[in-house]
């Protein structure tokens, strides 16, 4: 198996310019060793293979051109033709609330289950219904199971989170999750949790084995809890302004670039996850089972109940990952 190091020295070729086609930027905040940074290279490696010469994709990572809320809000204006970006910002940025599906707390089992979901019609229906506020999704993986990391304590019980100050990306869904297993949530942004977890602003936050590595949080916090709460989506949108440029040949080869840069990413993530925690144990952090996860389920998940009321694209995806082997 690759260590992170490899990797991210292999995805780190691909982002060359083109010579020629239509110009595409994908921006996005994350480092080359991430699968977000995978979302991006897979789609731009399966465009070039179904359409060649079709396209100059150039990608722009570790923040370049701003962080995941700002490329998500230049793609929206159309000043940008495609991102990567954590889905859980979409709704907060485009006002559509039925992102927030894939989050439910423990719906979504593992990556072989988020896959068959995101390329079901219920999956389609998602990514679709983001034409309305600007951009079309054409892509949507998990990009790294979400877990719990402490810094001063460890957290082996459910009642071991209470009082933590704990950051969340600061939205409804996450906020009600925290708040019932007992953590005070503080909304911080992605680039600030190291500062954060560092000087004791936060005492932990809830996070996955590649932003870990890829942030150095290891560095601070050594006690990384499995839970599996959640998965970490993350989506390539494109601009509706461009899309609309594009011809119907273009539109389904970029269509399917998305289906194939899905099941590559959840593939790295998958591998990343499971190596990731080895090397993690390697650089001190002390991998930790939660004793109670039936009580951390049961616990949440009034929430799923409550969210699907809130959109019947949530109910019908509800539905289709509870049916889903």
């Amino acid at each position: 198996m690759q260590t992170g190091a490899a990797l991210g020295a292999t995805l780190a070729m691909p982002h060359i310019a083109r010579a020629s086609g239509k110009m595409i930027r994908i921006a996005h905040a994350s480092n080359e060793i991430h699968p977000g940074h995978k979302l991006a290279t897979s789609f731009q490696e399966a465009l070039d293979d179904i359409l060649p010469g079709g396209f100059n994709v150039q990608i722009f990572p570790n923040r370049q051109l701003g962080g995941d809320k700002q490329v998500l809000e230049a793609t929206v204006a159309g000043s940008l033709e495609m991102s990567m970006v954590s889905g859980v910002l979409i709704p907060l940025v485009t006002g559509r609330p039925a992102y927030d599906a894939w989050q439910l707390p423990f719906l979504v089992r593992d990556y072989d289950h988020f896959e068959k979901i995101a390329l079901s019609p219920a999956g389609q229906k998602l990514q679709d219904d983001l034409e309305p506020s600007g951009i079309i999704g054409l892509a949507t993986a998990d990009i790294g199971q979400r877990n719990f990391l402490s810094v001063n304590s460890q957290v082996r019980s459910v009642a071991d989170m209470a009082g933590l100050k704990t950051r969340i990306v600061p939205v409804p869904l996450h906020k009600a999750i925290w708040e019932a297993l007992g953590t005070a949530p503080v909304g911080l942004p992605y680039g600030e949790v190291y500062g954060a977890l560092e000087t004791g602003v936060i005492d932990a936050v809830e996070i996955n084995v590649s932003s870990m590595l890829g942030e150095n949080l290891w560095e601070i916090g050594k006690n990384f809890t499995l839970t599996g709460h959640y998965p970490w989506h993350a989506s390539n949108v494109v601009s509706t302004g461009f899309w609309n440029t594009l011809s119907d040949e273009e539109k389904e080869a970029m269509r399917e670039a998305g289906r194939r840069s899905t099941s590559a990413t959840l593939a790295y993530a998958k591998e990343q996850d499971l190596n990731g925690r080895a090397e993690l144990q390697e650089k001190g952090v002390e991998i930790i089972e939660l004793d109670n996860l039936a009580e951390m389920r049961d616990t949440v998940a009034p929430l799923t109940a409550e969210w699907a009321e809130k959109d019947p694209l949530i109910a019908e995806f509800v539905e289709t990952a509870s049916s889903t082997a």
